[in-house]
């Protein structure tokens, strides 16, 4: 056999020392894969319920209508003294809004109002809000009145607490 020479030994011995390294190096672990979403155990979704709608209500609102009445007159309690739904065209027109908060000893700032609109026009007569602390039950009025008589027809008025609607009155000025 015939002897290498060292210029073809060099590339070969170079070969054979990084084919033993490679064959040398440690074996890294491989990483733990999750089970198989079918094999994992998850709880179900816990059913939903909702609270009552009144519920609801008095625990997001500090504040609530109870009741709205029209008439022509209020005492000093603000309470309409003549309750009535039909005005006559020279009436001033009137609307008692009962107020309580979900708490009597607390002061709750609120912005009511009242928005009057003649429906067979669609038209807004008047438009009140008042920016009121409350607190416990309480009643304010809120009216119109008009130097000319009213038009004829059909009216409602809508109530209002910090810009969303909570009751509403028709009524008819004849």
């Amino acid at each position: 056999m015939k002897p290498m020479r060292p210029i073809y030994a060099l590339p070969l011995v170079a070969c054979v020392a990084v084919l033993a390294v490679a064959g040398c190096k440690k074996k890294e672990p491989e990483a733990a894969l999750p089970p198989a979403a079918s094999t994992m155990a998850v709880p179900p979704p816990a059913p939903m319920t909702m609270a009552p709608p009144s519920a609801m209500t008095s625990a997001m609102t500090p504040v609530g209508v109870t009741n709205i009445e029209l008439g022509s007159a209020a005492g000093a309690d603000m309470k309409i003294t003549m309750p009535k739904s039909t005005f006559a065209p020279k009436d001033k027109i009137m609307v008692a809004v009962t107020t309580k908060t979900t708490d009597p000893a607390a002061t709750v700032p609120a912005k009511v109002g009242a928005k009057w609109t003649h429906v067979d026009s669609n038209q807004t007569v008047h438009e009140d809000a008042r920016d009121l602390q409350l607190t416990g039950e309480q009643v304010h009025d809120f009216e119109i009145t008009n130097p000319a008589p009213w038009p004829t027809g059909h009216y409602k008025v809508d109530v209002t607490v910090d810009g969303s609607t909570v009751q509403s009155r028709d009524f008819e000025v004849k």
